[in-house]
């Protein structure tokens, strides 16, 4: 096949290297960049230059009159006029075309037909194509021939010396980067354009993590930094179809991605076996600090940023599925990190809590994870990914519970994070009394146990589970005050409704009335275990 026509973008080249072999890409980022490397494990290892992560506060979406009323703009979804977007994409055609060479890299987004587009990369650094090679699925991987024509390009200049700018054009179907290096702009920008694409047309786009069992039971798993997402999804007895990123539609669950994009920090095979043995050749390594006589990296430095990571095909993983597609999920496990020690570790949600939980996306921050945190801080992002949603969060949650009630799935809370106690009281969740309770979901052995409601959330939670002390199961009991329990409950649940406020006057009576219960009920609980 010729090479791309890039005068179509207004792009001068002298030099184009269409869909490079990773090989071919190795030999340019180590003649190109001194600061490439190849790892003891055959990764590259590349650094992304003073942006060590994701600038949300530099994205963009263009305020084009045809797309303006779907979009939830605010926080998140901030415009900019055509204008300023014609003047940012100017720049960067003016520097691209300034460049010795171009890579091009076209792939798709989407592992399933009904959910997939066509993607062009275009960019200058070896290090940003390998790294969208990993991450887009690339034609040979799907059975089709390279397209000519893409659905949507990324032109990213971000070497350009001129303030960070991440702007994205539904009209003229670009995704233009200034300013940042960062390659996981161009991951989250082809996500973001998926959350505005999959919806309208009747398909869910979703920041979770999914598996498949030997039965060919799917689970999908929702959850924030320090959940443990990563973690329990990499199960050895079931088969990843994808890390990060998925769409549900008629045909079923498909992954986004052919590739992963894992943090690396305090990596060790003993407790992430998975993620380390894909760590070699063709996989890339960002912002590591490694040894240069012997390549062996250091993943307990954090000197460069704590926020290292690594990006290799979904085909280094040991019993992945290629393509990534499977059946609609049996079961959906939302994780959370409960700092407080107040949510059940282990609790099932009716399809209107699923909403109502999906929506709020809570999970708590404790000390160390960011400058300036001394103590549990409550964190809620809608839909587990609020950076990266175009519509209202109520549209992707109108999908799930629709979704929910057609196939008659089964979603579960679970809380990762603190029992007996909060965070400098009582201690983290034991990880195998959580692998026990997934286990135990998937193995339906819920189905045989007694259920209570949990007073505060409404929540059904097991009295039993195999492998898990029944003690563990009821948070009330784990404390050795039971009133401040309910004190601290109650202090959770006024954050839920204080945060869930600004979805209220566009979300229904049924969802509302999922969360917490009032005020006034939980106080009267308080009241009781004072007296007692």
């Amino acid at each position: 096949m010729s090479l791309p026509d890039l005068g179509r973008y207004g792009l001068l080249a002298t030099q184009i290297h269409h869909n490079p072999d990773p090989k071919t890409l190795y030999d340019h980022a180590l003649a190109q960049e001194p600061s490439s490397a190849i790892a003891a494990s055959g990764a590259l290892i590349a650094f992304s230059g003073e942006k060590t992560g994701r600038s949300p506060n530099d994205k963009r979406l263009v305020n084009d009159p045809e797309f303006s009323a779907d979009i939830w703009w605010g926080p998140v979804n901030k415009p900019i006029e055509p204008e300023g977007f014609k003047q940012a994409r100017n720049i960067a055609i003016e520097h691209l075309s300034q460049a010795n060479g171009l890579y091009v890299i076209d792939g798709y987004a989407g592992a399933e037909e009904s959910c997939r587009v066509a993607i062009r990369v275009i960019c200058e650094r070896p290090y940003h194509a390998l790294f969208m090679r990993n991450m887009l699925i690339m034609p040979e991987d799907v059975g089709l021939p390279v397209f000519e024509t893409p659905d949507y390009t990324i032109l990213n200049a971000g070497r350009a010396a001129v303030g960070t700018q991440v702007i994205l054009s539904l009209a003229a179907k670009e995704l233009v980067i200034l300013g940042t290096e960062y390659a996981g702009e161009m991951k989250k920008g082809v996500f973001t354009l998926m959350n505005y694409l999959m919806p309208k047309q009747g398909i869910l786009s979703m920041h979770c993590s999914a598996n498949q069992g030997e039965a060919g039971d799917v689970s999908l798993f929702f959850g924030l930094s320090g959940t443990g997402k990563t973690t329990l999804s990499a199960d050895p007895s079931r088969h990843l179809i994808g890390d990060d990123e998925h769409c549900w539609s008629d045909a079923g669950v498909a992954n986004i991605e052919g590739g992963c994009y894992a943090k690396v920090i305090d990596l060790s095979a003993e407790a992430e076996p998975q993620i380390h043995a894909a760590i070699r050749f063709g996989a890339v390594l960002e912002n590591v600090v490694h040894n240069p006589e012997t390549g062996e990296v250091d993943y307990t430095d954090g000197s460069i940023t704590e926020n290292t990571r690594c990006a290799y095909p979904v085909s280094h993983v040991e019993r992945a599925l290629i393509p990534g597609v499977g059946p609609a999920p049996s079961q959906i496990m939302f994780l959370t990190c409960d700092a407080f020690s107040v949510l059940p570790p282990v609790s099932r949600l009716t399809p209107q809590q699923a909403m109502y939980h999906f929506m709020s996306g809570y999970t708590a921050k404790v000390a160390g994870t960011e400058v300036g945190i001394s103590e549990p801080q409550a964190t809620f992002s809608a839909c587990f990914g609020a950076p990266f949603l175009v519509w209202h969060p109520a549209v992707y949650a109108r999908m799930l519970e629709a979704r929910l009630e057609k196939h008659g799935t089964d979603v579960w809370l679970i809380n990762t994070g603190w029992t007996g106690g909060p965070y400098g009281v009582g201690k983290r969740m034991r990880l195998a009394y959580t692998r026990a309770m997934i286990d135990a979901i998937h193995a339906n052995a819920f189905d045989k146990v007694e259920f209570r409601q949990d007073p505060v959330f409404g929540l059904a939670v097991p009295t039993q589970c195999p492998g898990v002390p029944a003690e563990v199961l009821d948070p009330s009991q784990a404390w050795s005050d039971p009133a401040e329990y309910w004190r601290a409950a109650a202090d959770l649940a006024e954050l839920f409704r204080r945060n869930f406020a600004q979805y209220a006057d566009e979300t229904e009576a049924r969802v509302l009335a999922a969360g917490p219960a009032s005020a006034e009920s939980i106080h009267q609980l308080v009241a009781s275990a004072e007296t007692v």
